[in-house]
């Protein structure tokens, strides 16, 4: 394939495009998708492409327009339904939590829900308490959805693509702080399989997992304990649901030690559904128990410094490993 290094954001906006431009059904509708270009500049020149009937701007309500389009996925659209923040989204809880996941089970399979929730997860710098939220631990309780939280702008586009074609309903989480960053994207069409997590950095001596944001912490952290002499195998989940507990098992089967790093607060976290099920499949490998790094348990400060210092981070990924590695 022939690649080219693009940001983030048009790795998404590709994606939407290319499927719009494939199928008929698929639209986009959200606060400033339109007519402003989306609030952070995702949906740029989509609607002089797509016209305002497919690219669609919406009042700020978002339990009206999130069930609105959960009605036209019902009837055989393909909505891709932008939150401008998934702290946006609590307001629509209803509609996505409790319509969305079980329409096709409360119908007894005579109405599907082929839907797209996206946006902006997690603190995206010095947006308060009420505009950081890390949602993931959650919605993942619910039963019926699928969640994919890309880290690469190759794999932004792999996995919305595939998101967009599922016949289930999609959350798809995005980080406002990955927007900018760039990498290489093939220009011909793909997808990234939903399932399938991908070893970022190969290792001997600890398995650290994560998804998006703090990959990059994670990847950091390995960078220091390399030098250390600790190898650290660091793991890219991808999608939290459907999770693949089967790469991260080999893993640490082979290292013997486990770090999970999860943006979400620790208390019912995805972070401790992972550490459960690797102590139920590898109890005999491990060496130690599994260790999580999470925020901090405190609300997302506003304060840069302390913002910086609540998040999951190098500094305490690294302090982790050593201690579950005895190397402390």
């Amino acid at each position: 394939m022939t690649t080219r290094t693009i940001e983030f954001r048009e790795a998404l906006r590709e994606a939407m495009s290319e499927e719009m431009r494939e199928d008929l059904r698929v639209f986009l509708i959200g606060e400033e998708v339109a007519q402003y270009n989306g609030a952070y500049k995702v949906s740029r020149g989509m609607l002089d492409e797509f016209g305002p009937k497919r690219v669609i701007d919406t009042p700020i309500s978002e339990s009206g327009f999130a069930g609105m389009s959960i009605g036209a996925a019902m009837m055989g659209l393909r909505p891709i339904v932008e939150f401008m923040s998934w702290s946006f989204s609590l307001v629509a809880a209803d509609p996505i939590l409790n319509n969305a996941p079980k329409m096709l089970y409360m119908s007894g399979g005579q109405f599907g829900c082929p839907i797209v929730f996206r946006g902006n997860d997690g603190a995206g710098g010095q947006l308060g308490s009420t505009h950081s939220w890390c949602v993931e631990s959650m919605f993942a309780n619910v039963p019926g959805l699928k969640m994919a939280i890309p880290f690469t702008p190759y794999d932004a586009k792999g996995l919305l693509k595939t998101a967009i074609r599922d016949d289930d309903p999609v959350f798809f989480l995005e980080s406002e702080r990955l927007l900018s960053i760039e990498g290489e994207v093939p220009e011909e069409s793909y997808t990234v399989p939903f399932g399938q997590a991908l070893i970022r950095r190969p290792g001997t001596d600890c398995t650290i997992v994560s998804f998006g944001r703090p990959l990059y912490f994670c990847l950091e952290a390995a960078k220091t304990l390399a030098q250390e002499g600790i190898e650290c195998e660091v793991i890219d989940g991808r999608t939290i649901k459907p999770l693949d507990i089967d790469t991260i098992v080999a893993s640490v089967r082979k290292t013997n030690y486990c770090v999970v790093v999860d943006q979400s607060w620790s208390f019912a976290s995805v972070g401790s559904e992972i550490a459960s099920q690797v102590h139920q499949h590898c109890f005999d490998d491990l060496d130690n128990h599994v260790m999580r790094v999470h925020n901090d348990d405190v609300p997302a400060p506003y304060a840069y410094n302390l913002e910086q210092e609540m998040l999951p981070n190098a500094r305490k990924i690294c302090e982790a490993v050593r201690a579950v590695t005895y190397n402390a």
